[in-house]
């Protein structure tokens, strides 16, 4: 994502503009966790290396922030979450 809105929020009903806002700041979470992680796996340097993976870490936290949040403005989003929960501990098991 890289600083880029991925979706026109002037385009979207008022009532769901702060879910567009917490979905975005989900994939911004994401993409920055898979910056980071990216740059530790290609560092030589051990020290670079620890600092990339503790920000990344909080990155995780920042992301599950957002979840809770998100999860507690969408109903349906909080079932499907449920739902595709269940359909993998159906197919592989916990």
């Amino acid at each position: 994502m890289l600083s880029q809105m991925p979706i026109d929020l002037a385009k979207v009903k008022k009532e769901e503009v702060d879910r567009e806002i917490l979905r975005a700041g989900m994939i911004a979470e994401l993409d920055a966790i898979n910056f980071y992680e990216q740059m530790a796996a290609l560092t030589q340097s051990p020290d670079l290396k620890t600092i990339l993976l503790d920000i990344a870490k909080e990155e995780k936290t920042h992301m599950g922030e957002f979840q809770t949040l998100l999860l507690r403005k969408d109903r349906e989003q909080k079932e499907e979450l449920k739902e595709g929960e269940k359909e993998v501990e159906e197919l592989v098991g916990k």
